[in-house]
């Protein structure tokens, strides 16, 4: 799996170096006039070519986004009320729901607003923030998954040594490094690709502003963009699924050496939720980007439907099944909610 990931982050590199070559016919005598075509807005199309199921979507996109906000939520605010959910685990938990929150706060309002009022355009900035987001919530959340298996990894394997290397200070100080660590690479990515010039064409075949889609429109040299979207890659994505792969590695190893069928279970028990959801994170990225796919943004190729199913499943269904997974799979958190549902207000 490991090498699948490695071969998807050089892939992502590889899908955008072909954009240099359709700038390489641009010469001197043509930047007066590309300069003066710059665009200042872009057209997301979305579904503009299925308008019969663009309400349909819109009602499935809305109740999915309701859904986010509300269980993400009640998790957030389990994991602060509740004294049984104040371990590492759940901190890095209620991270997790709070970015899975901003995220699709910074997109689903706006696909919203374009599926029921035709609405398309994004300005120059908007772009740059929907851009800043998906880096800085993508790139946060691979670090926070990692930390969250070597949380599993010391339950199960060092029990002694858990509460000693991850104490409240280490926990809390491991996500702020993969907060900072993800904003830092997104201001990179999103300064790195809003500075280069956009001319003409300004249609982007997506409902949001996707990295690859918009540097496609850029009418310079990418050269540098490529470079560091390698590194950010391998630092972001694969070292973090690394890090889970030799985790549950070494998980696994410890619970076949277990003499007690009932210790087995509760150990598996403890790592399903989160091996769910690292299944479907990272099984969803590898689906969207390790076969080659065209972005033409001039209407020769389009995004087939099914691709843009699997964007919307990235971007609204994953956030969604986050909280429903931890809460069907976990006692503690079940508990935890129903207790919040019960407790009567005190006058």
């Amino acid at each position: 799996m490991i090498v699948q990931v490695i071969c998807t982050a050089c892939f992502l590199a590889v899908n955008t170096l072909y954009v240099r070559s359709s700038f390489d016919f641009l010469k001197a005598d043509d930047m007066g006039e590309i300069i003066q075509t710059l665009v200042s807005e872009f057209l997301l199309l979305g579904l503009s070519g299925y308008p019969k199921i663009e309400i349909i979507y819109f009602a499935l996109i809305l109740v999915m986004y309701l859904v986010i906000l509300i269980g993400n939520g009640v998790l957030i605010i389990a994991s602060i009320l509740d004294s049984r959910l104040h371990t590492p685990m759940y901190f890095f938990l209620g991270n997790l729901s709070f970015l899975d929150i901003c995220y699709t706060s910074s997109s689903v309002p706006s696909t919203l607003v374009s599926l029921i009022s035709k609405k398309r355009n994004i300005s120059f900035s908007g772009c740059a923030v929907q851009m800043f987001f998906g880096f800085a919530m993508g790139s946060t959340e691979c670090l926070l998954l990692g930390m969250m298996a070597f949380d599993r990894y010391m339950v199960i394997c060092n029990p002694l040594r858990y509460p000693i290397i991850l104490s409240k200070v280490a926990y809390i100080l491991m996500a702020s490094v993969s907060w900072l660590s993800g904003g830092i690479n997104s201001v990179v990515q999103t300064l790195l690709a809003m500075r280069l010039p956009f001319c003409g064409n300004n249609i982007i075949n997506h409902f949001t502003c996707e990295i690859l889609a918009v540097l496609k429109l850029a009418c310079a040299d990418i050269s540098l963009n490529i470079i560091t979207m390698v590194i950010s890659n391998m630092a972001f994505l694969v070292l973090p699924l690394m890090v889970i792969f030799f985790s549950y590695m070494f998980i696994l190893y410890t619970i076949l050496q277990m003499n007690s069928v009932t210790g087995r279970c509760k150990a598996f028990s403890t790592c399903s939720a989160h091996l769910t959801v690292v299944i479907i994170f990272y099984g969803t990225i590898l689906f969207l980007y390790a076969k080659p796919k065209s972005q033409d943004l001039t209407g020769e190729e389009k995004l087939q439907a099914s691709d843009k199913l699997i964007s919307l499943f990235y971007g609204v269904v994953t956030p969604m099944l986050n909280p429903i997974i931890y809460s069907l799979r976990n006692k503690d958190v079940k508990a935890a909610v129903r207790y919040l549902l019960n407790k009567k207000p005190t006058h």
